[in-house]
């Protein structure tokens, strides 16, 4: 089976697709001074466009891994993933804290995802 790398480059590959299983990480690329409300819109918003990269959607997550830098954020990150799926839909989680390599990051995500047919 080909393992696909979309975007490689030395150090890592923007997604990684194998047997149709698609692992990809989103970092918060927009106003780093906002707060975790809007940095984890932002992941989800490059998420989502990350998905139809690979013939997916939200709907399709199978896992996420979520690193925060301060669990007083939680109750806040929480509120949005819970708007961001609709009932019944949301994948399993786990949720980190952790220092993140920009120390302007609150919030960065790990997803694995069921790709589109193309990558089976």
């Amino acid at each position: 089976m080909n393992i696909h790398r979309i975007n490689p480059c030395k150090r890592w590959s923007d997604i990684t697709v194998f047997n149709g299983i698609a692992h990809f990480v989103e970092v918060p690329e927009g106003d780093l001074s906002a707060g975790i409300e809007e940095q984890t819109r932002q992941v989800m918003v490059q998420a989502e466009q990350a998905l139809a990269k690979i013939g997916s959607d939200k709907g399709r997550l199978l896992s996420v891994t979520i690193y925060l830098t301060d669990f007083a954020n939680l109750p806040a990150f929480n509120a949005v993933w819970d708007e961001w799926f609709p009932e019944g839909t949301a994948p399993s989680r786990a949720c980190v804290k952790a220092e993140l390599a920009n120390p302007d990051y609150l919030v960065e995500m790990a997803f694995v995802a069921a790709a589109g047919e193309e990558y089976l």
